[in-house]
């Protein structure tokens, strides 16, 4: 049923405010009965999406239904990554359409747990942006109170920050690194090598720009054929990958569900390339045209970062002086296209679509087997959405929406079309479709069915009629170019 994915559409649907989220009602296959909350409508709309999937309809409605148990055994380990990107909007402290809330977690855990039969391990975690406060993201997820919850029924659910650092910022400045434990289980090097969708760009001289101002060591791992990732193993290591994203567009790569947010899963983020120096006339994709303006700022911005990596007090003061100054200069983020956020970024889908083959092919070794492809399911929280400028500074849309399946990219494209966006200008969906040692795919886009509770949903995706689509804004460097 890959070529299969779930939307559950309620418009009325809104979070629950009643951690950790019990039910609305005291379904009969539930193990954990301790109590119900009538206004948590979100539990069951991700339970329809699983009867709506034919997930072990014979004992729907019975105590023996196991609607993941196709997916999951007992005694198995299953990694559940939600998207924890940050602690709040990039310009205020909203943050229910950035972040996946803890009523869609909650409702995944416990059919998930019922899978285990009380055996095995359930680890929730992800690597949120470097500048993120984890501590408030969970708190306002409110995962421990799940965490919790099951302790009292004898089972451990493990909460992990999968970042081994973070940076400490003022004012938009770096100013130094705060060391964190990262994965408990450790992490792996893996080499896509020939197999990067960075391959082709070999020998062409292209020069990344990753996550931070050491530029030299994202370069490092890309470059002279080889195309090294720094990856956590607990995700990787775990019989079972759920990923549970947000509905949300992305300045970079025009939409984050499940391709783009697997970024979370890194060890260091700085070995992923995010965007190629310069603009498209000088082989690079940071900017849209070649500008004098541009051309200066990228030598005065490359300067500054590489003074910054010496963490000068004077020098970080001046910076962060120097900063509001330098957006009055050359325009605001939100308005500029700059750093690769336009719908020109040829970088950062191929890192996001190498991340996905070493998730589903590599083992806790980090050795890829084409053979053995990794058990996966997701739950999209698109109740709370974002369009415009995300994925942590654009528009809330209340969309009512719990989308779900089995493959990340069936699932991605039924929500990029639902958002009014067409897969194939989309470099993120078009390429994931690419033939490859490691495919991502088992079947053509006109083969994705979709099954919904809103019958002019229902059919092929082909089949679905443009008018009753929600029509996402794009964001600013996209608007033209992506758009059904």
């Amino acid at each position: 049923m890959k070529n299969k994915v779930c939307i559950i559409r309620n418009q009325n649907a809104s979070y629950s405010l009643l951690p950790p989220y019990h039910p609305d009602l005291q379904y009969p296959e539930l193990v954990i009965k301790e109590n119900f909350d009538p206004s948590n409508k979100i539990f069951s709309m991700v339970r329809e999406s699983f009867f709506k999937l034919g997930y072990d309809s014979p004992n729907y409605n019975t105590d023996k239904w196991n609607p993941l148990g196709w997916l999951i055994n007992p005694g198995e380990t299953v990694f559940i990554k939600p998207n924890m990107i940050s602690h709040k909007h990039l310009l205020n402290d909203d943050w229910d359409y950035v972040i996946t809330h803890g009523s869609v977690i909650r409702a995944v855990v416990d059919y998930v747990y019922i899978a285990l039969k009380g055996e095995g391990k359930i680890i929730i975690g992800d690597g949120p942006q470097t500048d993120s406060d984890y501590d408030k993201i969970i708190e306002r997820m409110s995962l421990r109170q799940i965490q919790e919850l099951y302790k009292k029924y004898g089972f451990c659910i493990e909460l992990i920050d999968l970042r081994k650092e973070r940076w400490m910022e003022k004012e938009g400045v770096f100013i130094d690194t705060l060391k964190l434990a990262g994965d408990p289980y450790g992490s792996l090097s893996v080499d896509l090598g020939k197999d990067s969708m960075f391959h082709e760009l070999d020998n062409m001289g292209k020069k990344y720009y990753g996550a931070f101002y050491d530029t030299d060591e994202t370069n490092l791992h890309h470059s002279n054929g080889k195309h090294e990732y720094a990856v956590c193993r607990s995700p990787v290591a775990a019989d079972v990958f759920i990923n549970i994203p947000k509905l949300k567009t992305h300045n970079k790569c025009g939409l984050t569900i499940n391709l783009k947010s697997l970024v979370g899963i890194n060890a260091n983020k700085n070995w992923l390339p995010h965007y190629i120096f310069g603009s498209p006339e000088t082989g690079g994709d940071q900017f849209n045209k070649e500008t004098f303006k541009g051309s200066l700022e990228i030598f005065m911005v490359t300067l500054i970062k590489k003074v910054l990596l010496k963490k000068i007090p004077i020098v970080q003061l001046l910076a962060q002086k120097g900063k509001k100054i330098a957006y009055k200069i050359f325009g605001n983020s939100e308005e500029v296209i700059r750093s690769g956020n336009w719908h020109g970024n040829d970088t950062v889908w191929r890192m996001c679509l190498d991340l996905n083959r070493i998730v589903l092919y590599a083992d806790k070794n980090g050795i890829l087997d084409p053979e053995n492809m990794k058990r996966y399911f997701s739950v999209v929280d698109g109740i709370a959405s974002m369009e415009g400028n995300g994925a942590v500074a654009g528009s809330s849309k209340e969309t009512g929406l719990i989308i779900a399946g089995e493959d990340p990219i069936s699932v991605d494209c039924v929500c990029a079309l639902i958002m009014g966006f067409d897969y194939r200008k989309i470099q993120l969906l078009a390429r994931a479709f690419d033939i490859s040692r490691y495919p991502l795919f088992s079947h053509k886009y006109d083969e994705i069915a979709v099954i919904s509770n809103n019958y002019e949903w229902n059919g092929s995706i082909t089949s679905i009629n443009k008018d009753t689509l929600l029509y996402f804004k794009p964001p600013f460097g996209w608007i033209g170019h992506m758009e059904i």
